[in-house]
């Protein structure tokens, strides 16, 4: 059925095309039409970053830089971040950002994202593919919340051109509606995302202190890894790895696994009962049934809101896809490959097709073993065992091959208890944005209705 939209003249806002106008855009514009409203450019400054200059890349440490990646919808955290060098940041360096700065993503098929910074990087730059937001006259925390709003998302969607490669110009975001409730509201919302900030603080806290718990025990802190000009392989390493290419036989992995023979060790296989990958789902967009797919595995946790459906049907006729709790999944195929997670929910799931559901066994803890993936450990193995050139892969057979530390039962509960509420926290921060959100809307509505 077709859906029009009648509009008066003085409503065209340089735009002609039906798209700009849909029903939904329309009323949220007439309910925000209920508040004061400011345009966004007249209560903060709105900029661009820059391009870093050709033949510069990003480096491991130095100077602090913000790409789109690391923006997802809400704090952006030091140890998310690339680098770049000295003399790349001279050519960028009027480009900074700084605590309390919100980042807006304006290119590419994650436009619209939004974070904001709240630690001080000292000298820190952002990437051309977001706009900065500084010195809100209403607060940053307060920009932060309306702009995850359906109300800000809506006027992302709306102004946002381009299909192949969607982009949002600074002028159409430095025009964005933005209403102005009462100080005492905007310090609720306030409180909200400062909150979150905190708990989002301390789950990062606790997930580094069990990754440092983990080095320390295994003096992986110790441990240098130089490349050398050369290296050699025995031929009958070639014959049981039926590997040729030089990647697998490089010198910083057979230093590793030299190391982890100092330390009681077992091979993946001996202590798995399941190591397959999932299965092209089919979604259901009122499902029964998470689905997770490699977008929701994080740096850190499962990102459990907002997970894809599928049916009970579909569920039920594929049980190898079936995800159970303390399963580690794996990032089989693309840019984070190896990437691994522990699933800490009981409710059942089910895992894409480029996502490895491995199952060990239960006197192993899982959220110990999936710091040992996440580690220079797992790292590694997964350069020394992935196939591939154009897109690297990770297969079940490889993952069976990594040599895994085992330290003893207390050592990995203390590990994996650090890991656990390391989730725990990350929900909490993330319940209290989502409050902040919902008040902005509830606000909204409420006009509304009055």
């Amino acid at each position: 059925m077709a859906i029009i939209s009648e509009i008066t003249l003085s409503m065209i806002n340089g735009r002609f095309d039906s798209e700009y106008y849909q029903p939904k855009y329309l009323e949220s514009a007439k309910k925000l039409s209920n508040f004061e409203t400011k345009k966004l450019v007249s209560i903060a400054n709105v900029n661009g970053g820059k391009r870093l200059p050709l033949g510069h890349s990003l480096t491991i440490d130095g100077i602090p830089y913000v790409r789109v990646v690391d923006i997802n919808n809400g704090f952006i955290h030091r140890n998310q971040i690339a680098y770049i060098d000295e003399t790349t940041w001279r050519y960028i360096k009027s480009y900074d950002i700084r605590e309390d700065d919100v980042l807006v993503t304006i290119v590419g098929n994650t436009v619209g994202l939004t974070g904001i910074l709240k630690e001080n990087l000292g000298t820190a730059n952002f990437t051309e593919n977001c706009a900065r937001i500084r010195n809100c006259k209403l607060g940053a925390n307060y920009v932060l919340a309306y702009l995850l709003s359906k109300y800000g998302q809506n006027q992302v969607e709306r102004e946002k051109v381009g299909t192949a490669q969607p982009k949002l110009s600074l002028d159409r975001l430095r025009r964005f509606v933005i209403p102005i409730f009462e100080s005492k509201e905007l310090g609720k919302i306030n409180f909200y995302i400062s909150s979150s900030s905190i708990c989002h603080n301390d789950s990062n806290r606790l997930y580094e202190e069990a990754q440092q718990l983990l080095e320390s025990e295994l003096s992986l802190d110790k441990l240098s890894f130089q490349k050398p000009v050369g290296y050699t392989a025995k031929f009958s390493e070639l014959e049981l790895s039926r590997r040729l290419d030089a990647q697998h036989y490089q010198a910083q992995f057979t230093k590793l696994l030299n190391h982890l023979a100092k330390f009681p060790s077992r091979k993946v296989r001996e202590i798995r009962t399941c190591n397959r990958r999932g299965i092209q789902p089919i979604y259901v967009s009122d499902g029964a049934y998470d689905v997770i797919n490699s977008q929701y595995l994080g740096s850190k946790h499962i990102n459990y809101d907002g997970l894809q459906k599928t049916s009970p049907q579909a569920f039920a006729a594929s049980p190898v896809a079936h995800i159970r709790q303390n399963d580690l999944l794996i990032y089989t195929a693309g840019a984070y490959i190896g990437r691994t997670n522990v699933y800490l929910s009981d409710a059942p799931a089910f895992a894409s097709n480029h996502v490895n559901i491995l199952r060990i066994t239960p006197d192993i803890d899982a959220a110990y073993m999936a710091t040992v993936f996440q580690s220079v450990v797992g790292q590694f193995q997964t350069q020394k065992h992935s196939r591939g050139s154009a897109q690297a892969e990770l297969y079940p057979n490889d993952i069976d091959k990594f040599v895994v530390p085992i330290l003893s039962v207390k050592q990995q509960r203390i590990i994996g208890d650090l890991v656990r509420e390391s989730l725990v926290k990350q929900r909490e921060s993330e319940s209290l944005l989502e409050q902040a959100k919902a008040r902005v809307e509830q606000l909204i509505e409420e006009a509304v209705q009055s």
